[in-house]
C-alpha cells in the first residue's frame, strides 16, 4: 500500500509538472521539426542566391542552433557571418555544431591532400612524361577544397544577443542580413513597435545595395503560439500589422527599394507548415 501511494504521488507530480515552453521560438532541435529526415541541407538554401553571400559580411538574426548559419557559410563562402540568438543555450548548441563542422572539414582536407599527394607521386614515378603531365593537370584541376581555404571557425561566429534591445554600432555594416522564421517571435514579444524598430535597424545595418532575406510566419501561426506567455497574449490582442502587410511596411515606411519572392514553391523537403514564402528586400 505504501509503495502504491508513493507511485501515485510521483505520477501526480509528473502531471502537474508544466510543459516546457519557448516564448521566443527558441526550440531545441528546431531543425528536426521542420526538415525531412535524410536531407543533407536545409531546403531554404536552394532559393538563396550565391551573390548575396559570397565574399560578403553577413548577419543571421535568430540563428537558433546555428545549422543554417553554418550551411550558408559553407555553401556560399561568406567573408564572414555572425549568428545571433536571444537564448544562450541555443548559442552553446551553435558553437557545438560549428566545432563539429570544423573537424569534419579538416578531416576532408587532410584526406584530399593525401589523395592528391599519392596521385602526384605516381605521376612522378611514371616513365612517360606526357602521361605524368596529364595526371598532374587532372589532379590540380579537381576541386579538393573550396577556393576559400579558411576553416569555418574563421568565417562563422555566434553571439547571444537580443536584437530588439541591442545598441547597434553605426560603423558596423553588413552586405546581407537574414531573418528566417523569427519575425513572429519579435512581433509577439515586443508588438508592432518592436517589429518595426527591428526592421528599421536592419535597414540601417545594411550597406547600400544590401539584401535583407525575410521568412515571415503566417498570421495563423501567431494564433497557435499567442498563449506561450502573458506578454505574447497581451501583444497578440494589440497587433495591428499582419504579416501580409510586411512588404508594404518595408518598402514604403522603412525604405527598401525592391522586393522579390524567392521561394515560389521550391521548398520541397520542408515539413508541412514550414513551406513558407521567403522574400529578398534590396536596399
Amino acid at each position: 500500500m505504501e509503495k502504491n501511494k508513493v507511485v501515485e504521488e510521483i505520477n501526480a507530480n509528473k502531471k502537474r509538472k508544466r510543459k516546457q515552453v519557448f516564448p521566443f521560438g527558441n526550440y531545441r532541435n528546431y531543425y528536426g521539426y521542420r526538415i525531412d529526415e535524410g536531407l543533407d541541407e536545409d531546403p531554404r538554401l536552394k532559393v538563396l542566391k550565391k551573390e548575396w553571400f559570397q565574399g560578403k559580411r553577413c548577419l543571421d538574426i535568430g540563428c537558433n542552433s546555428g545549422l543554417i548559419t553554418i550551411q550558408i557559410a559553407k555553401k556560399f563562402q561568406c567573408r564572414s557571418i555572425l549568428g545571433i540568438d536571444i537564448d544562450s543555450s541555443r548559442i552553446e548548441d551553435a558553437h557545438w555544431h560549428l566545432r563539429k563542422f570544423v573537424k569534419m572539414g579538416q578531416a576532408e582536407k587532410k584526406s584530399a591532400k593525401a589523395s592528391k599527394l599519392d596521385v602526384t607521386e605516381k605521376a612522378d614515378d611514371s616513365e612517360n612524361g606526357v602521361i605524368a603531365s596529364s595526371i598532374k593537370e587532372e589532379v590540380n584541376s579537381r576541386e579538393y577544397a573550396p577556393p576559400d581555404e579558411r576553416d569555418l571557425s574563421d568565417i562563422v561566429s555566434f553571439r547571444q544577443e537580443n536584437f530588439v534591445h541591442s545598441r547597434h554600432m553605426p560603423e558596423k555594416y553588413y552586405d546581407t542580413i537574414t531573418c528566417l522564421s523569427v519575425s513572429k517571435w519579435i512581433h509577439l514579444n515586443w508588438g508592432d513597435d518592436g517589429l518595426i524598430n527591428s526592421f528599421a535597424n536592419i535597414w540601417k545595418l545594411l550597406r547600400p545595395g544590401g539584401t535583407f532575406v525575410l521568412e515571415p510566419q503566417p498570421w495563423k501561426s501567431y494564433e497557435k503560439n499567442r498563449r506561450v506567455s502573458e506578454t505574447t497574449a497581451i501583444n497578440y490582442s494589440n497587433i495591428m500589422f499582419h504579416p501580409d502587410q510586411f512588404q508594404e511596411i518595408l518598402l514604403d515606411k522603412i525604405g527598401f527599394r525592391t522586393v522579390e519572392d524567392i521561394s515560389s514553391g521550391c521548398l520541397s523537403g520542408s515539413k508541412t507548415g514550414f513551406d513558407r514564402p521567403i522574400f529578398a528586400f534590396h536596399k
